[in-house]
């Protein structure tokens, strides 16, 4: 009998690397924030995004 091959590498970055908050996560706890701070959360998020989606041209 031959011996089982080695798991392949799973494709992405290596675990080790800090992983970004999702936007979900950025936007965690909103309720409990005032809502003078959601603009500029949702703003920011905005930008992030934007920021983003502008670099899937690049590929």
């Amino acid at each position: 009998m031959s011996e089982p091959s080695r798991p392949r590498p799973v494709p992405g970055p290596p675990p080790s690397e800090a992983r970004e908050p999702t936007a979900g996560e950025r936007l965690e706890g909103l309720d409990e924030r005032p809502l003078a701070e959601h603009v500029e959360l949702f703003e920011a998020e905005h930008a992030r995004l934007e920021r983003e989606l502008r670099t899937i041209d690049q590929l």
